[in-house]
């Protein structure tokens, strides 16, 4: 009973843990019942790279259990990084490393981005991918900054 509890807690707290600013959204889908399907756009710095911030768009189910939280979103997502003020690594980069994590369905399913530094180009590389329990999904996407000064204020 004590794990039971524990669980319903930990997935009470997930959409808390979000730490995505919503920029916008589009409606593509109208409903009857329930908040219409759309297309959301977001922002997120990572957390190990100051200078660097992320937008995501990813599809939103609508409907009675999209506005329960209990619908599956699709897989597709598409990223763009940007560099947007002086590039500092706080900590040491890792490969393959996660930098946002977001719940895609109520329990299984999770959209996440992850970092690689491509040493030889002096570049950073964001890939967001989804993944399930039991069967992720090839379907990705992937952007590059390439690390370069950032001009003073004068």
């Amino acid at each position: 009973m004590r794990v039971f509890k524990g669980f319903v807690a930990a997935l009470l707290t997930l959409p808390l843990m979000v730490s995505a600013e919503e920029i916008g959204s589009v409606s593509t889908v109208f409903k009857w019942v329930g908040p219409n399907d759309k297309i959301v756009v977001e922002a997120f710095d990572d957390p190990k790279v100051e200078g660097v911030t992320c937008y995501l768009s990813r599809a939103k189910t609508g409907g009675v259990k999209g506005g329960l939280g209990l619908a599956e979103d699709r897989a597709e997502a598409s990223i763009a990084c940007r560099q947007v003020g002086p590039i500092r690594f706080n900590g040491e980069l890792k490969d393959g490393e996660e930098v946002f994590k977001e719940r895609t369905s109520l329990v299984f399913k999770t959209m996440q981005v992850v970092r690689f530094f491509d040493r030889k180009r002096n570049a950073l590389v964001y890939l967001v991918y989804s993944d399930r329990v039991i069967e992720g999904s090839p379907q990705n996407a992937v952007t590059a900054i390439p690390i370069l000064p950032w001009p003073s204020k004068s």
